[in-house]
């Protein structure tokens, strides 16, 4: 930017529309703030409301600046030069409204208008995401693209900038593109999307946002953990919802030597048909199945097997079912073995056992 260009520019500002702007501004921010207050006794509509609002008071000034400044030379003075391009006030405030525009118009799509088309076809969560941020990109893409030309910035000028980032790749940028161009094969191949519950170093946790350079893993314990999207593509990630969203729930227990194993068996699978009332995840179609596993050193080992629908019930599906085996168990009087160990004295010294140590 050229120091003396910027010094021209402000020296040719009329400083009376300094004032000016300042009391559109501020009219502008008093009237919203009234108006804010006013749908605080709209409680159910109060967040599309404020959001009208402050869409309003943000371009409803910038318009106002446009239309009331139109003959100011201040507003077509050039700032800088890029290129062959003289930029102006003018031609900046036309960007900055021809890119937020195309931001809001992609927030009513993907909160508005796809909505409806996504119910329609049954699409599910992972779906949805990788069209929302589909269409997100496409829109900002031309708006820049139409600002830009706007302004009367030549495209073919942005190659010295496509040279400057390829000599950035080059120098330490792999990394960054690698996760990038991982992410968008993640959006359309889909491996994981949005919602899939996957495995990553025996950590748990659901795929909440695939954005550019990472993803967002939220844990069960309410916590997040960035990963670079060019690890699913490199490294092995279980994705428990892959395909199917059911999953097999699996609960171990051992019982004592001379249980009946037969009437524990029936026992069990009422009380796996019990839970399926209480929590409609629980599927009993595939059948719930009680397996022999085998004999312990000091227990007969068991496993019950249930199908779930809905693998974020799981913690909880399978916390109800062991509340339901203890107190079964208790009121049964079947008995939950514990390690036994027997000693056997084969001698003892005469010595000791005079002075009756045992």
């Amino acid at each position: 930017m050229d120091t003396r260009t910027l010094e021209n520019w402000i020296f040719s500002f009329n400083y009376k529309s300094l004032i000016i702007i300042a009391a559109v501004v501020i009219g502008m921010l008093l009237l919203r703030w009234i108006i804010l207050t006013i749908l605080k006794k709209l409680p159910k509509h109060h967040a599309v409301l404020r959001s009208i609002v402050n869409w309003f008071t943000f371009y409803g000034t910038l318009v106002f600046l446009l239309l009331y400044f139109s003959k100011a030379k201040w507003m077509f003075a050039m700032i800088f030069r890029f290129g062959k391009v003289d930029v102006t006030l003018f031609l900046i405030i036309v960007a900055v409204l021809i890119i937020t525009l195309a931001s809001r118009l992609s927030k009513i799509s993907t909160n508005v208008l796809l909505p409806g088309i996504y119910n329609r076809y049954h699409l599910d969560k992972g779906t949805r995401y990788t069209f929302d941020r589909v269409v997100h990109y496409s829109i900002m893409i031309i708006a820049i693209i139409v600002s830009l030309t706007t302004v009367g910035i030549n495209l073919s000028a942005l190659t010295v900038f496509a040279g400057m980032i390829s000599v950035g790749i080059g120098f330490g940028l792999q990394n960054i593109t690698s996760n990038f161009i991982s992410g968008v094969i993640i959006l359309f191949e889909r491996p994981i999307k949005v919602g899939d519950r996957v495995l990553i170093d025996n950590i748990i946790g659901d795929v909440e946002k695939i954005n550019m350079r990472a993803t967002v893993i939220k844990t069960g314990t309410n916590e997040h953990i960035i990963v670079p999207n060019s690890y699913f593509l490199g490294e092995k990630v279980v994705n428990r919802s892959f395909s199917d969203p059911q999953i097999r729930l699996t609960i171990p227990f051992n019982v004592a030597y001379g249980t009946d194993v037969e009437k524990l068996r029936d026992m069990l699978m009422e009380i796996a048909r019990e839970e399926s009332f209480v929590s409609p995840a629980v599927l009993l179609d595939p059948e719930p199945s009680v397996s022999f596993v085998g004999f312990g050193d000091f227990c007969l080992n068991f496993e019950l097997s249930i199908m779930i629908s809905d693998y974020n019930q799981l913690g909880t599906i399978k916390s109800n079912i062991n509340f339901r085996i203890n107190k079964l168990f208790m009121e049964r009087k079947i008995e939950f073995p514990y390690p036994q160990r027997n000693l056997h004295i084969k001698s003892i010294d005469r010595e000791i056992e005079n002075n009756h140590v045992f």
